[in-house]
């Protein structure tokens, strides 16, 4: 049996977006609650009855997640300009070796806008 299981993350983090134009809402300091959805794909292991446990994906998760957690996110490496699109794939590329079932990320900054990304 092949399925998809998801597992939701949040963090709460201030930034500001340094190449939109000037005068851009963007472009001031301002911060989100992020959800960030981890969904990881593969078959059913017949005797444990499961993909992976839900805690692994929490395990390999919670310490990206709390480098981003209550931080100015323009001050971490690789986040100089933090789109959700710049941010899905840093976290992308910090949980992808250590979970290879990874197959996508979503994240919202806002309950009505989201990005996800598949690592291409």
């Amino acid at each position: 049996m092949h399925v998809e299981l998801v597992k939701s993350f949040r963090f709460e983090a201030a930034h500001l977006l340094p190449n939109v134009p000037e005068g851009h809402k963007c472009r001031r300091l301002h911060g989100h609650s992020y959800v960030v959805d981890l969904a990881v794909q593969g078959e059913v292991e017949e005797k444990s009855g499961w993909l992976v446990d839900f805690a692994e994906i929490s395990s390999v998760g919670k310490p990206v997640f709390d480098v981003l957690d209550h931080f100015y996110l323009n001050d971490i490496a690789g986040l100089e300009n933090p789109t959700a699109e710049v941010i899905a794939r840093w976290i992308w590329d910090r949980l992808k070796p250590k979970l290879p079932i990874l197959e996508s990320i979503t994240i919202r900054e806002t309950c009505t806008s989201a990005c996800v990304y598949r690592g291409k």
